[in-house]
């Protein structure tokens, strides 16, 4: 693990964004960690998040993109932050980012920010991908806009589980095989365990280990 890595775990822990129990995520599985990125909640904490999917964008994807995007809603906020941690380090870096409905006046069309040509490379900025639903609706989208390259897709936690029974990979790894494309994360959940150690306890430990032998994929 890097020094990046370890920071951004506990910088997670210290604002609520990670946290340990008993949970019910969006496909309805009992899960004993939770990734709620909606915590995040003020400029410095943007700032910090911003520098971290830096990091991880620098080591993964160094210059194999032209432009950033960011589904919405939860991955507007994240582009602006990711370009704005580059321009901290002299890169300027574009980003767009989607409406959930097109505009039919004013400057209408369904994107904002960099207009994509044919050509670009797209990195595609998310939060958590439990089960690939908003890349699967964010593609066509960037397709109809221009003929682009899907240059990857980050995310800031992979929970390294399946999406459903019928695949063997996890959900990142899917939607990646699925659209031919790098995927690349800040930090997985084995790091996370890793990087905690004693700091969960025994019962946290065997719930996440039984949830893991569920639904864990690779």
């Amino acid at each position: 693990m890097q020094d990046y890595q370890r920071s951004f775990i506990d910088f997670m822990l210290d604002v609520g964004v990670l946290t340990f129990g008993d949970f019910t995520t969006k496909s309805g599985r009992k899960t004993p960690y939770f990734v709620n990125t909606g915590k995040y909640r003020s400029g410095s904490q943007l700032a910090t998040l911003g520098r971290a999917y830096a990091d991880a964008i620098e080591r993964s994807f160094p210059e194999g993109f032209d432009c950033l995007f960011g589904p919405a809603y939860k991955g507007i906020p994240l582009v602006v932050a990711v370009s704005m941690a580059f321009a901290e380090r002299g890169r300027n870096v574009e980003f767009c980012f989607n409406r959930k409905e097109a505009k039919d006046h004013g400057e209408g069309g369904v994107l904002i920010g960099r207009p994509l040509k044919d050509g670009d490379r797209v990195l595609i900025v998310e939060d958590v991908t439990t089960a690939g639903t908003s890349i699967r609706e964010t593609v066509p989208v960037l397709r109809a806009a221009a003929n682009i390259t899907l240059a990857g897709l980050v995310v800031s936690v992979d929970r390294q589980e399946r999406a459903n029974d019928s695949s063997t990979r996890t959900a990142l790894a899917d939607v990646g095989a699925e659209f031919n494309m790098p995927t690349a994360a800040i930090v997985t959940i084995d790091e996370v365990i890793e990087h905690l150690g004693n700091r969960l306890t025994d019962a946290d430990r065997a719930r996440i280990a039984e949830y893991r032998a569920k639904f864990g994929g690779r």
